[in-house]
């Protein structure tokens, strides 16, 4: 067990049978329906810890055309390391979220001059890179280096909490130490790299947020949460899961705000606007403005400046005397 997770009183009362009907039924079903995705071809670290950062809050089918262009525009790391930043940003565009490709950049300039061009191989080498978090240090090593480690990310969090624990609901939650103590005990000897990754394609597939197929699922019978709902006379399981997951979820009386009013549209449209300058090109806040929000006033220049302020600071541009353009 890592240093970073704790035994929680639920993972602690789970049955051995249990787990092991799990682990049985969940890698069958991955051996004959695994999705078929370029970085599971391969063991090159770089390339895995280019498709991670990538699909941080981003769909596979909106990562697959791009994980291919950036690795043909940036081969190596060594190649990432000394790119200008602009070029690093134009290839990525328009994944969205551009701070990951200034801060997959970062890693790279980091692995190069204090691991000789080597990503590391451990879980505390890699968390001392700047930028990398428990679930991408667990998906390298064990995805690059095949260290048998368990990781969490959003969609194994889902099915292991359902399988084990049940559907989602407060007085059931885990904390992130408890939610890994638990993937740690439920992971089948020699299999970390076939496990984590039939854990996401069952997030991915099968077992969703909100819609799950429960009736296609091949872990019915260990399924803690199936069974919740097959006590119930509601079905499909999606209609069921929504019903049982309302009060685990903050719910607002008021719309969300559009993501067209946002900051981050916002500086996403700064960034493109740059992106359409020839190389090198400055723009003043003063002209702008206009371009990025047509009903702007005087009175948005505090805003703007916080905003281009906020780029500069994540390495997105380069801002000074009132003039912005791409690093």
């Amino acid at each position: 067990m890592s240093m970073d997770s704790q035994p929680s009183p639920i993972s602690s009362q789970l049955a051995p049978d249990h787990i092991t009907r799990a682990q049985s039924d969940l890698l069958r079903w991955y051996a004959a329906e695994q999705r078929d995705l370029p970085w599971r071809r391969t063991s090159d670290p770089y390339a895995i810890l280019v498709s991670e950062i990538m699909l941080q809050q981003t769909q596979v089918d909106r990562v697959l055309p791009k994980y291919q262009q950036f690795l043909s525009a940036f081969p190596t790391l060594a190649d990432l390391a000394v790119a200008p930043t602009a070029d690093v940003i134009n290839v990525w565009v328009p994944l969205g979220y551009n701070m990951r490709a200034v801060r997959l950049q970062a890693i790279a300039q980091q692995v190069m001059a204090q691991y000789d061009g080597r990503i590391p191989d451990t879980i505390e080498g890699l968390l001392s890179l700047k930028g990398i978090g428990r679930y991408t240090a667990g998906a390298i090593a064990c995805f690059a280096y095949h260290k048998q480690v368990a990781t969490v990310d959003t969609n194994i969090r889902r099915v292991l909490h359902r399988i084990f624990i049940g559907v989602e609901q407060p007085e059931t939650a885990l904390n992130d130490a408890a939610m890994l103590a638990l993937a740690e005990q439920v992971l089948p000897p020699g299999e970390a790299y076939n496990w984590n990754q039939a854990l996401m394609d069952m997030g991915a597939t099968i077992c969703t947020s909100n819609n799950p197929r429960c009736m296609a699922c091949p872990l019915q019978e260990p399924c803690k949460a199936y069974q919740e709902m097959s006590q119930h006379s509601l079905f499909p399981s999606g209609v069921v899961l929504r019903q049982m997951r309302k009060v685990a979820e903050k719910k607002t009386s008021y719309q969300s705000q559009p993501f067209t009013s946002t900051n981050r549209y916002f500086r996403g449209r700064i960034v493109d606007l740059l992106r359409s300058l020839p190389a090198g090109e400055c723009i003043t806040l003063t002209l702008l403005g206009p371009k990025i929000k047509p009903e702007y006033s005087d009175a948005d220049q505090p805003w703007l400046q916080r905003l281009v302020s906020g780029l500069a600071k994540d390495g997105l541009v380069d801002y000074t005397e009132d003039r912005v353009r791409l690093p």
